[in-house]
């Protein structure tokens, strides 16, 4: 299989990405490492074969900035509930693998998602399946189903935020749908409650 040539302005962010990651490795920034690394980082642009990673092209400034603030407000909260948790049930807590399974057929978004969920304290993603688009995280304190479902509400909304923020327009249609959907439904039990 031969390997379309990609303009080297396009591959540029690319290489200047990987000689940070190379300086940042050795812990050394000097001119001379970074050179190196810029050598290296074009061989395993232009020797290796990685397969492209599809952007959408679009970047919504106005999801994104709310993001990262409710992304830091979990980060804090999850923080003390760990240490709570650790300090109150130590050893006898219950844990769980969950299986969420995302909107989004796209690895971008699946990959984003996943390192979100994984930078929260108490949650890791152990395994993806790529074909179905499935997280399987593993959870501290589920004990119940109502718990399993907590956490794939809480997983699906942050990729939701994500899909509006840098997802397709497929992406982005779907989840709009899903939106009014639910919101339907919330109405027509509200009104059978009446």
């Amino acid at each position: 299989m031969s390997r379309q040539k990609i303009p080297f302005i396009t591959e540029l962010p690319l290489i200047i990405w990987l000689v940070i990651v190379w300086g940042a490795l050795w812990q050394d920034f000097s001119p001379g490492n970074l050179i190196f690394g810029g050598l290296i980082a074009y061989a395993v642009a232009n020797l290796l074969y990685l397969p492209p990673v599809e952007l959408s092209g679009r970047f919504n400034i106005l999801y994104a900035v709310p993001f990262i603030g409710r992304f830091l407000y979990k980060l804090v909260v999850a923080s003390f509930e760990v240490f709570w948790l650790s300090l109150t049930q130590g050893p006898r807590l219950v844990n769980a693998v969950v299986a969420v399974q995302l909107r989004s057929q796209s690895d971008l978004l699946v990959t984003v998602t996943g390192h979100a969920l994984s930078l929260i304290p108490g949650s890791l993603v152990v395994e993806v399946d790529r074909s179905t688009s499935t997280l399987y995280l593993h959870c501290l304190n589920v004990k119940t189903p109502e718990g399993a479902a907590k956490i794939r509400a809480d997983v699906r909304a942050t990729e939701a935020w994500l899909i509006r923020i840098m997802g397709t327009r497929d992406d982005l249609a779907l989840l709009q749908t899903e939106v009014r959907f639910d919101q339907e439904n919330e109405e027509r039990e509200e009104g059978i409650r009446k």
